[in-house]
């Protein structure tokens, strides 16, 4: 049986492909009231103040190495930062997340402003942020480091400017998003008996008018072909782990390619491959890595028992082919799994985050995207995730560049978005 969260993901983006979504007025009218308080005028201008500041801290975090499962020295230097900033309480829970509270007036409610430690880039890559002209250049400048920059800039001016919620803020530096940290840290965030969280707001990626509300599913798995192995003379047609392996990419590629001609949209990638040890030796083991995602629970699993069933496929053909020796053996491990979803874009935090988007004059484009959104959504937690600002490009390259065009609207944008969900004192 399908869970209501799964249905809705799949009538959110019909919905949403189909019809512009409008601002509810009563959402549009709220945000207008907060902006035009004096304490939020000010902290408004403050981002604006804070601009060398911010900029300094962009590039101060993206030049401390943040590898996946390594980001504990930027989590360490986070967590400076967010205590000197004016946070009530700061600490680094079991799994490396670095998380400050700033307790609201009743706390009857928990907001989380969250975005990502951790980058793509493995350990030992140069990550010395460059300037040429406007631009800055280094791996991991815009995903995700702006969003800490962000993060850390909206509860300085909220602290600055003395403005109090109702409700308890968690600003968040979480672990894990990237690659087989497979959302690690929003995970242990939504654990069994973990924090009280009521919405969640997530800084990561693209510009001021994405608001990702649907959550992208992706199912990652690495397959495991293991042999005898052997000289390629001396045992020659001992069954070959490289050639099931290719026979099983092959078969797979074949299906996948005509499943995904139709329905709802669904990508598949054989991203990494390995195993071997030398040009003349019948490998013992042959591996490769597949990402697949979609926009539909039904979808996703759908193409993973294509998978299986290639897999499967080579492994019996390669079998019938051996000519001595054991038969191969395979193993289809499950590396990794993003649940998809969908806030409803009627819900409030979704609205808000349209209101705030279109108070700076720009049209909101409501998204699907794998973000720490993913997780609270698939709990039934309203989530949403918004663009860094700016202008950037070349993610998860060597690449990576990111320009501060108007960059503070952004935070601006998600400073009057979180003072909305997490209710400003009257």
């Amino acid at each position: 049986m399908q869970s209501s969260h799964t249905l809705l993901a799949q009538t959110a983006e019909k919905k949403a492909s189909t019809q512009s979504i409008s601002v509810d007025k009563r959402f549009e009218k709220e945000l207008q009231a907060i902006a035009k308080k004096s304490a939020v005028k000010k902290a408004l201008k403050t981002v604006e103040e804070l601009e060398p500041q911010t900029i300094k801290d962009h590039v101060l975090l993206t030049e401390i190495p943040a590898p996946p499962f390594k980001e504990q020295a930027r989590g360490k230097q986070y967590a400076a930062m967010l205590k000197a900033a004016g946070a009530d309480s700061v600490w680094t829970d079991e799994v490396g997340n670095v998380i400050a509270k700033r307790r609201g007036r009743t706390g009857a409610k928990t907001v989380v402003l969250d975005a990502h430690l951790d980058t793509v880039f493995p350990e030992g890559t140069v990550v010395t942020v460059k300037q040429r002209g406007d631009t800055l250049f280094a791996p991991g400048i815009m995903d995700d480091t702006r969003g800490l920059a962000v993060v850390l800039t909206i509860l300085r001016a909220l602290e600055k400017n003395n403005i109090e919620t109702e409700s308890d803020v968690l600003f968040i530096g979480t672990v894990g998003e990237e690659g087989l940290g497979d959302l690690r840290g929003v995970k242990y965030l939504f654990r069994e008996n973990g924090p009280k969280i009521d919405s969640y707001i997530a800084v990561d990626g693209g510009g001021l008018e994405r608001i990702t509300y649907i959550g992208l599913g992706s199912l990652r798995y690495r397959v495991t072909f293991k042999g005898p192995g052997g000289h390629s003379w001396g045992a020659f047609g001992t069954a070959n782990p490289h050639h099931a392996l290719g026979r099983a990419i092959h078969y797979f590629n074949t299906e996948a390619d005509a499943f995904t001609k139709e329905g709802i949209r669904t990508s598949y990638n054989v991203g990494i491959v390995g195993g071997g040890t030398s040009v003349n030796s019948i490998p013992f083991e042959s591996w490769m890595e597949v990402d697949m995602r979609s926009e539909s629970p039904n979808r996703l699993e759908g193409i993973a028992q294509i998978l299986k069933a290639s897999v499967q496929k080579a492994l019996q053909e390669e079998n019938q082919l051996k000519r001595r020796g054991p038969s191969l053996d395979v193993a289809v491990d499950l590396i990794g799994e993003r649940p998809s979803g969908a806030t409803d874009p009627t819900s409030p935090l979704v609205q808000r985050s349209l209101a705030a988007t279109s108070y700076f004059n720009v049209k909101p484009s409501l998204i699907t995207g794998s973000t720490n959104s993913n997780i609270p959504i698939s709990k039934g937690v309203p989530a949403v995730t918004v663009g860094v600002g700016g202008v950037g490009g070349g993610a998860h390259s060597l690449d990576e560049w990111w320009i501060n065009d108007k960059g503070h609207l952004s935070i601006q944008r998600t400073l009057l978005l979180l003072l909305s969900e997490a209710d400003i004192a009257r």
